[in-house]
């Protein structure tokens, strides 16, 4: 019996599809199972579940101060 060569790039590639088909398959089977505990009413379905309010960001620097670093001309009189 004869082996074949599989030269390192070629190699690596096989990997890579063999990896991505199993991450493909995960994602499936646990999208597939989400609907499967929805369907027997174990989970709530998304649209009952509550959404994350935003939250107001706060400024870092105190109110009339500015992020220029260069300073305002002073007026002489």
């Amino acid at each position: 019996m004869d082996l074949g060569y599989i030269d390192p790039a070629s190699g690596s590639m096989i990997l890579q599809v063999l990896l991505g088909g199993a991450a493909a398959v995960a994602v499936a089977l646990k999208m597939w199972w989400g609907r499967v505990l929805r369907f027997l009413h174990i989970r709530k379905p998304e649209d009952d579940v509550p959404a994350i309010e935003p939250v107001e960001s706060v400024a870092a620097t105190p109110e009339g101060e500015s992020l220029d670093a260069t300073p305002e001309p002073v007026a002489r009189g």
